[in-house]
């Protein structure tokens, strides 16, 4: 009795009749050549969808996008972004992270990995053959045996509706995939050291005029006590002296702080050990990266395809597709060819069976599973195609919104520069006026918080200018492209 789980196994293969061979030999070649004959043409179409790309145009060019344009944009100045920075410490870092991160590592061996599904997946094409040896010698009482024995087991299972070949694009599909993830990899972990290197040469200058600020506060609290003791300055005047020197002394500690929380993520993402870090970072002055002809207002569409994570996504859901054509072709019958040859020799004596012939496999009945198996294949497929879609809005979204962010930046800076200008201008005249017994504390302290505050904000706006720029170098892929062959 046949159970839902079974197929019905129909095995043609055995050892033939000598005298059966002598009476039906063309009827026995007949029936095996057209057995071969109907494999073969049933070989050349493969069950399951024939995977096209998702037409993402419109929605890249929707009119809800208005920085991103399908025309326009200096695409030059992206791609040799890390050249116009001119920076030798900011390169020996990266060039130390790509060399030695458990990130690149983990996804080199995932290629590794897919690589040899691959490989594995191809070689359901080939037949399989396994050989045999053995040699015995038996001694019993009266009498002694020898015996040697050798044989070949043959089996080739034809691809009657491509489950192979469906498996096959979808093992190529996910090797693909694999080696998009390894360039996205790379574009995120060198934006990701970017962002920290201009996160530090920043935070240095933060620093420097926290220190210079803490030490102008200390002179002035030390001129203050020496006045109240001369009976000139008031008690008043000089615990608000007091009180901005411990301030600004507390903002310095807290700045270096930040500093060396910085250092850190840098030493855990190029893996070099901190000394030797400090002393790359110390082989160049505190002071920002100087970025010349870097400004971009639109972006080619086109350009957003080749982001290494939407390749990704897209070849996951090529594999999708193809894994429903398995799921499908499971549901059909299987044809193999099957066939065995053993020699024996023993005490001189040969004997040489051997059989061959095809073993055909029906699924009759299986509770649906084999029909849910294609819906689930379906299901999958819908979901990644869901994601596709998902990141190609998220894609134009980063694009959109680095270049707004990096725009605005762009266009502060000259105020922000001036506002600065403007106010140590201004700390510095009270500072003259104080000195000379012209103009209270309190003021000189609103003079000075005001340039530190205008010095701060200068250093964000150029640092943001950076950080957006590399923001922007992520969001589109970083320069890498489809071609790119340079994978582990």
């Amino acid at each position: 009795m046949v159970t839902s789980d079974q197929a019905l196994h129909i095995d043609t293969h055995q050892q033939p009749d000598p005298n059966t061979m002598l009476s039906r030999p063309r009827f026995t070649r007949h029936r095996t050549l057209t057995l071969l004959h109907c494999a073969l043409l049933s070989a050349c179409a493969a069950v399951g969808p024939s995977y096209q790309a998702p037409a993402t145009e419109q929605l890249l060019t929707s009119s809800q996008w208005q920085a991103v344009q399908p025309h326009g944009g200096d695409t030059a100045a992206l791609l040799t972004w890390w050249k116009r920075l001119q920076d030798s410490s900011l390169n020996a870092l990266l060039q130390s992270a790509e060399t030695n991160n458990p990130s690149l590592q983990k996804a080199a061996a995932n290629i590794t990995l897919a690589r040899a599904n691959v490989s594995t997946t191809r070689a359901s094409y080939q037949p399989t053959l396994t050989g045999s040896a053995s040699a015995r010698r038996n001694n019993t009482p009266g009498s002694a045996q020898s015996t040697a024995t050798g044989g070949l087991d043959a089996s080739w299972e034809l691809d009657l509706f491509g489950s192979v070949r469906r498996s096959a694009e979808s093992a190529d599909a996910l090797l693909q995939a694999r080696q998009a993830d390894w360039h996205d990899a790379r574009v995120s972990l060198a934006a990701e050291v970017a962002t920290d290197y201009v996160t530090y040469r920043a935070c240095q200058l933060t620093l420097l005029a926290s220190q210079a600020d803490a030490r102008s506060s200390q002179t002035t609290a030390d001129i203050t006590r020496r006045s109240l003791q001369a009976g000139m300055t008031a008690r008043a005047d000089a615990a608000l002296a007091v009180a901005s020197a411990a301030s600004a002394s507390a903002t310095a500690i807290a700045q270096q702080a930040e500093c060396d929380v910085t250092v850190k993520a840098l030493v855990a993402l190029t893996g070099l050990a901190e000394p030797a870090l400090r002393q790359q970072l110390d082989s160049q002055p505190a002071q920002l990266p100087t970025l010349t002809g870097f400004q971009i207002n639109t972006l080619p569409v086109d350009l957003l395809s080749q982001r290494p994570d939407l390749v990704s996504t897209e070849r996951a859901l090529a594999a999708a597709s193809a894994q429903i054509g398995v799921a499908e072709a499971d549901r059909y019958p299987r044809l193999s060819l099957l066939g065995s040859l053993s020699a024996t020799r023993t005490d001189g004596v040969n004997t040489t069976p051997w059989s061959f012939g095809p073993s055909l496999s029906l699924p009759l009945l299986n509770g649906g599973a084999k029909r849910a198996a294609v819906d689930s294949a379906q299901a999958a497929y819908d979901l990644a195609l869901a994601n596709y879609q998902q990141a190609v809005r998220t894609a134009v979204q980063e694009v959109e919104q680095s270049l707004v962010r990096q725009m605005s930046a762009v266009r502060r800076t000259a105020d922000v520069q001036r506002s600065a200008t403007g106010y140590r201008s201004y700390a510095n005249a009270v500072e003259a006026n104080w000195r000379a017994g012209g103009d209270s504390l309190l003021n000189l302290e609103l003079a000075r918080r005001n340039a530190i505050a205008a010095e701060q904000s200068l250093i964000t706006v150029q640092r943001d200018q950076l950080l957006y720029g590399i923001a922007l170098y992520k969001a589109v892929g970083g320069g890498w492209t489809v071609s790119t062959g340079d994978t582990p």
